[in-house]
């Protein structure tokens, strides 16, 4: 299990530089979810927990000087919980998804201010760079540029690390004791977020008749889910 922490929080955090230096999508829920998924053995779930982030979060938008929460790691803490954890525990369930997305989404919020503290000692470094350019010191530029790499990389790295040794063990104590109340409850849930996802986009969107097409599509998806057991 440690072996895959360190897995994911590595490979997790060379992905989530996407975010700051590449931006070629790769950071987007959808893309990095199914790809924890595929190192964990299990690109399908990847792919339903990395849609079920992005739906929530797709008017969270960086616009201007607004920083969103981090999509990015909540989607690789939410795959590596269902994951790890439900391999643990013996099944990657429906309800096991759904309690990995629920406890994951507040780490979105916690490696958002890890991202505006980089951005803040950013903005120094990157003053220093400046005056390196004007000085026509190309080494100096480019050992500035890679400690910029470095530091995000640390810091998303040490999230991960923390963020998995806490909330894996916890879901493999706690889940096998949840009753049949709580099961149902996040059973419900796990079809309930794609709605409130749907939701979001319609809204998004500024469609008409919003609240009759959502939980049409919500009812039509929910009997599709439960008479062919997708998951």
């Amino acid at each position: 299990m440690f072996s895959e922490i360190i897995l994911i929080a590595f490979c997790g955090s060379l992905l989530c530089l996407d975010r700051v230096f590449i931006q070629a999508m790769i950071s987007r829920p959808v893309v990095i979810a199914p790809l924890m998924g595929l190192f964990l053995g299990n690109l399908y779930a990847g792919l339903v927990i990395g849609a079920l982030i992005e739906l929530i979060w797709i008017d969270r938008l960086p616009i201007g000087t607004y920083i969103p929460p981090n999509d990015s790691m909540t989607a690789v803490v939410a795959t590596s919980i269902a994951l790890i954890a439900g391999s643990a525990t013996g099944d990657v369930s429906p309800q096991i998804i759904a309690l990995a997305v629920i406890l994951s989404i507040p780490c979105g919020s916690l490696a958002k201010q890890i991202d505006v503290m980089i951005i803040k000692s950013n903005n120094t470094l990157s003053d220093r760079a400046l005056q390196d350019a004007q000085g026509n010191n190309i080494r100096a530029l480019e050992r500035k540029s890679y400690l910029g790499l470095i530091k995000v990389f640390l810091s998303y790295a040490i999230f991960l690390l923390v963020a998995q040794s806490i909330l894996i063990p916890l879901v493999i104590w706690a889940y096998p004791q949840f009753n049949e109340i709580i099961m149902n409850a996040l059973s419900f849930t796990y079809y309930f977020l794609p709605l409130l996802g749907i939701a979001v986009a319609f809204n998004m969107l500024k469609l008409r008749n919003t609240v009759p097409i959502v939980c049409a599509v919500f009812l039509v998806v929910s009997l599709l889910w439960e008479l062919f057991h997708v998951l």
